[in-house]
């Protein structure tokens, strides 16, 4: 049996309605299109089967496998709506007054991330710093909300003034990208980021980005055991890491901020949108093989079908006002579908059909373009400008900065061919480390005596003392912030592969006890 053909819908000033996905797209009859301009709140079920919307009088749910309207809901406030995992129940949003079902204790939480897949539901909880403490998050199983002991996971880091948290499809683990609103050493604009690792069964690391600069953005394989970040100032790197934070390809440096996984996970598509031209660079990440380089300017938008062979990029308003509308692309770079807004309407939104897992198999890979009946979307490229007293003189180049080429990160073979040891790969890290050590000290000279800076491996900003009145709690408070460095130093030393001894693994797995009463010794102050 052929798989189904994904249903794209598009939400905006001439209406809500469906377009059948490829190879037709021709508006889908399974949908009768609303043409109110008030359609704001929009949901698929899980398997794609249900849809429903509010349009501003009602809250209507229809099968969009048979084209039949299902329900109508006398709600017309409703701003959110999302089906159950097994369709039997819509909730719908409109002002809080649900019953509290269970509650997890822990003061001055800013935020949680419900992990995604099948109960046993866990979550992740970010409490902020203060006074001199570390930030820290924490992965809890529902319902065991009994405290710290109970927690899965604690990482504790300095320099948050909020966190980004990505749980993993199989809920194993958690990306962390703590930020800061502003770098205290002037780099950069946009503050500073760093990225931590929190896996569901304790263990932690610091995920060492070898280029300085903003995290743009971080994505999670489907297949739970790899990710990507693309990082540093521009040209931005992009690299993918295993569960041990290691690197394990870098693609090197381009136009970049954006990463996305095909629903696959076998291909990867690097992005430059917003602010950049809208290159993308398509990867075949099983055999680290380019496939193509299209462009898609003035995107606000992307996403990959449920097929895993084709992806949509989008001009949507408010972003841009001007210029609305979609493409459709394969992913080898043609584009087989483009729709534009006319220019005294609006595309507010657009997103497809989803499926469960398995409804669409894995195809090989291509790297040759379908064919397509549309123009391809590359522009030309800009010549540069040229003042009259050169322009009949040879043209000379020069770069404002080397651009890096991809390369593998895995051990390679030696000059014996045979893989480097434990050992080597160790001093090859420690080489690496005082290098980069170097490189920050001849910085900091340069910014004069004024400012001073804490190794990278050791905690990550140096804490203002605190004092509480009581020199006997000053000293606790002073032990305490001890043996959790310690433990930091520890868990780095376990994540760059050192086996730690049996009393050093018992120092580790107190840290929950440790937090929980330096907490409250501070919750006194």
């Amino acid at each position: 049996m052929a798989p189904p053909t994904p249903l794209l819908a598009v939400r905006g000033s001439e209406g809500l309605y469906m377009v059948n996905g490829p190879p037709s797209f021709t508006e889908s009859t399974a949908f009768q299109r609303d043409s109110g301009k008030n359609c704001k709140a929009v949901a698929f079920s899980k398997d794609g089967s249900l849809f429903a919307w509010c349009n501003g009088e009602k809250v209507n749910v229809v099968n969009v496998t048979r084209a039949e309207l299902l329900h109508s809901f006398d709600l017309p406030k409703t701003v959110c709506l999302e089906f159950s995992p097994k369709n039997n129940v819509l909730a719908t949003w409109q002002a809080y007054a649900n019953t509290i079902a269970n509650k997890l204790h822990l003061q001055k939480v800013s935020d949680f991330v419900l992990s995604p897949g099948a109960q046993p539901t866990k979550v992740a909880v970010y409490v902020p710093g203060s006074k001199g403490a570390p930030s820290f998050v924490r992965l809890y199983q529902y319902p065991n909300f009994g405290g710290p002991q109970s927690a899965l996971a604690n990482k504790s880091f300095f320099k948050a003034d909020k966190v980004t948290m990505l749980w993993n499809k199989k809920a194993t683990a958690v990306l962390v990208v703590a930020s800061t609103e502003v770098d205290k050493s002037g780099a950069s604009y946009y503050g500073e980021q760093t990225l931590h690792y929190v896996g569901a069964s304790g263990e932690s690391a610091v995920v060492q980005l070898p280029k300085n600069g903003p995290i743009y953005d971080v994505a999670w394989s489907p297949n739970s055991v790899e990710f990507c970040a693309v990082y540093g100032f521009m040209p931005a790197k992009a690299t993918v890491f295993n569960l041990k934070c290691d690197p394990v390809f870098d693609f090197g440096t381009g136009p970049r901020n954006a990463a996305y996984y095909s629903p696959h996970g076998h291909i990867l598509v690097l992005a430059g949108f917003g602010n950049l031209r809208g290159q993308m660079e398509v990867w075949d990440v099983k055999n680290y093989k380019l496939i193509s380089k299209p462009v898609a300017s003035d995107s606000t938008f992307f996403a990959w079908c449920p097929d895993g062979e084709h992806i949509v990029t989008a001009t949507c308003a408010p972003r841009l006002r001007v210029s609305n509308g979609y493409k459709i692309w394969h992913y080898t770079g043609s584009v087989l579908h483009s729709y534009e807004v006319p220019s005294d309407e609006e595309m507010w939104q657009v997103f497809w059909q989803p499926f469960l897992d398995g409804v669409f198999p894995e195809r090989a890979v291509k790297y040759q373009a379908v064919p397509s009946d549309l123009p391809g979307a590359e522009p030309r490229p800009a010549q540069a400008y040229r003042p009259p007293a050169l322009r009949n003189k040879p043209v000379t180049t020069s770069k404002l900065h080397e651009d890096e080429p991809p390369q593998n990160m895995k051990p390679q073979l030696g000059g014996s061919d045979k893989p480097f040891s434990k050992t080597a790969l160790k001093n090859q890290r420690k080489h690496e480390a005082k290098k980069a050590a170097k490189q920050e000290a001849k910085a900091d000279a340069h910014q004069g005596p004024a400012q001073v800076k804490t190794p990278q491996n050791a905690l990550q900003n140096t804490v203002p003392a605190m004092t509480t009145g009581d020199p006997e709690v000053d000293k606790k408070i002073k032990n305490l912030k001890k043996k959790l460095k310690a433990i930091e130093q520890l868990k780095e030393q376990a994540a760059a592969g050192k086996q730690l001894e049996k009393n050093q693994v018992e120092k580790i797995q107190k840290e929950a006890a440790l937090l929980k009463e330096l907490e409250d010794l501070e919750l006194g102050v």
